[in-house]
């Protein structure tokens, strides 16, 4: 026998270690979930609603309006029945009143019905003033050719004016969409605004000597700081709805939780996570709780007291949760599945030099000043009504005083020009995350939106999962219904909007069911809580995951055991809410 073949049988085979597989980067997740959701536009129809506006008191007192879907109005997307609606129109064009009513065009209407009908379309009927939804509450489907449900599926390449939306061009169309006070422009404008202003300050040194500084003077007490910091944050979800005003607060929590020995998991999950979780055991969030009770009939902020024992007993358990992970971390650090990605924060806490880690009068100054404009951001978003255009110019106004500071107090050779160049870099680190905000809102434009009224593939998901829970036993049907809310967040994280979708076809659903409205606002809101901290559609996770430097896919692999554990809860406050029938 050679020596070669000696050697072969000696040497065990490497085995391949499973865990040191690469992770996909997030731009790759998405794009084959984009082409996920567009191959199912071949096989669902697209359908719609009609919607209304409803009044409701809110959390103020205050009578508010919400455009909700009207549950028993579903109907496919069809072709015009063209003879029935000639007939129709001719009808309607000798009713002066109702046309009067239904404000449409006599002018425009005559120079219609002078055309061939065979050839007339909805886009038609809109012209003149006849919209779909009226003459659907008119006609009922009588004026669509049923023999056909169509499909609303996005050609490959394309866009609105040349050829019609393409999903190959999700990345733009996904960024810009919404406006300055929302997902996508507004949240893509945030992320870059105040990655810019936290440039200036990282370039300051002030967080990282004051880092420094706490850790010298706990001597320990540092890890009860993770616990504390959980509570107060969930607390922030639980009672205005925190979640973009997470995403500057983590670039302060990463560098200090890592400091601590941690890894950047745990301050996402110290910030963002538990916010998260405050939102989904909420007593009086305005734009969850409030929303839901409002459009379901149910006494807007009722069941506090259950709510309010729920907020504690989850927020604990899942500050627990954080901290068994935590500590294991902080016991082996290179088990962590961002440890590599860390080293970025260690390297850079390394080069500190021992002059630059003292704590002289200028930083304390700058703690002070981004101190006093949180606490301004918090009263403006509670009292006031701030949202993302306030919260940016407010972190750009932090960025720019700690900048001046700086030059003041001449921290790290600090000029003018050094404040621009540093706001550069620090809108440069967060300008792939503004586009991964864009690029998960592509998503649900790939899906046809989330526009009851208009026709799409989601509409028809949201239909079909409502008529599937009819009739089951009332805890099923309960639980059901978290199952759904829990996924349907996955692609609409929107709370309010999320709200507006689906409690118009729960809350009926559960008096179907044999529960109470008010447990099927509570399924609503835990799988709409909960699910915020895992989807990577998630405006706010992306921006906070983007700050953290950590991609979807490895942040999955923690989470999706913690959402494990939240699905569990969840359930269990589900079977105790049917069996005390709560009210």
């Amino acid at each position: 026998m050679s020596w070669k073949s000696k050697k072969e049988q000696t040497v065990p085979a490497k085995k391949k270690d499973l865990t040191k597989l690469k992770t996909p980067h997030t731009y790759a997740i998405i794009f084959f979930v984009v082409i996920f959701c567009w191959l199912l536009t071949f096989l669902i129809p697209a359908g719609k609603f009609s919607t209304h506006t409803i009044e409701y008191t809110d959390a103020n007192g205050d009578t508010a309006t919400r455009t909700v879907l009207m549950a028993d109005t579903f109907r496919y997307s069809y072709n015009l029945d063209t003879d029935f609606v000639a007939q129709a129109l001719t009808d309607i064009s000798k009713d002066t009143a109702l046309m009067e009513e239904l404000e449409v065009d006599p002018d425009g209407l005559a120079a219609l019905m002078e055309t061939d009908s065979s050839a007339w379309t909805q886009a038609d009927l809109d012209a003149v003033g006849l919209s779909d939804d009226e003459m659907y509450s008119m006609y009922g489907e009588e004026f669509y050719d049923t023999s056909k449900k169509l499909h609303k599926t996005a050609k490959i390449w394309g866009t609105d004016d040349f050829g019609g939306f393409g999903f190959l061009n999700y990345v733009f169309e996904g960024l810009v969409t919404g406006d300055r006070s929302g997902s996508a422009v507004g949240i893509c404008a945030l992320i870059l605004v105040v990655g810019g202003a936290f440039g200036i300050i990282m370039k300051t040194g002030a967080i990282d000597a004051g880092i420094y500084a706490f850790i010298k003077k706990t001597k320990g007490l540092e890890r009860l700081a993770l616990p504390l910091l959980f509570i107060l944050f969930s607390l922030g979800g639980a009672t205005f709805g925190m979640a973009e005003e997470c995403i500057p607060f983590a670039m302060i929590m990463v560098p200090f939780v890592i400091a601590l020995g941690y890894d950047s998991i745990v301050a996402v999950t110290v910030t963002y996570v538990a916010s998260q979780v405050g939102n989904a055991v909420s007593w009086m969030s305005p734009f969850s709780v409030a929303v839901a009770q409002g459009i379901a009939g149910v006494p807007v902020l009722s069941g506090a007291t259950f709510r309010l024992i729920m907020w504690v007993t989850v927020t604990l358990a899942s500050a627990a949760f954080m901290m068994v992970y935590a500590e294991r971390i902080r016991k082996t650090p290179e088990k962590s599945v961002v440890y590599a990605g860390d080293a970025y924060f260690r390297d850079r806490m390394d080069a500190v030099t021992d002059e630059e880690r003292e704590f002289n009068l200028g930083h304390k100054l700058i703690l002070l000043e981004m101190l006093a404009v949180l606490i301004w951001i918090i009263w403006g978003v509670t009292q006031k009504g701030f949202y993302i255009p306030e919260i940016a110019s407010q972190f750009f106004v932090m960025g720019f005083v700690a900048g001046v500071i700086a030059i003041i107090f001449k921290l790290n050779g600090m000029t003018i020009n050094g404040m621009a160049s540093a706001f550069q870099g620090g809108v440069a680190d967060l300008a792939g995350t503004a586009v991964v905000v864009g690029m998960a809102k592509g998503i649900l434009l790939v899906l046809g939106g989330s526009d009851a009224d208009v026709a799409s593939t989601l509409n028809t998901i949201l239909y079909a999962i409502g008529t599937v829970l009819e009739g089951v036993p009332s805890f099923i049907g309960a639980w059901f219904m978290y199952i759904f809310q829990s996924l349907f967040n996955l692609v609409v994280t929107s709370n309010s909007g999320q709200a507006a979708l689906t409690m118009p076809i729960m809350a009926p659903l559960s008096d179907l069911v044999g529960v109470s409205r008010q447990i099927a606002v509570l399924a609503y809101q835990l799988g709409a809580g909960f699910v915020d901290a895992f989807t990577p559609v998630s405006a706010s996770l992306i921006g906070v995951l983007g700050v953290a430097r950590i991609e979807w896919g490895k942040w999955a692999k923690f989470q999706i055991k913690m959402q494990a554990f939240f699905f569990i809860m969840g359930t269990i406050i589900i079977a105790i809410a049917v069996a005390m029938n709560f009210q």
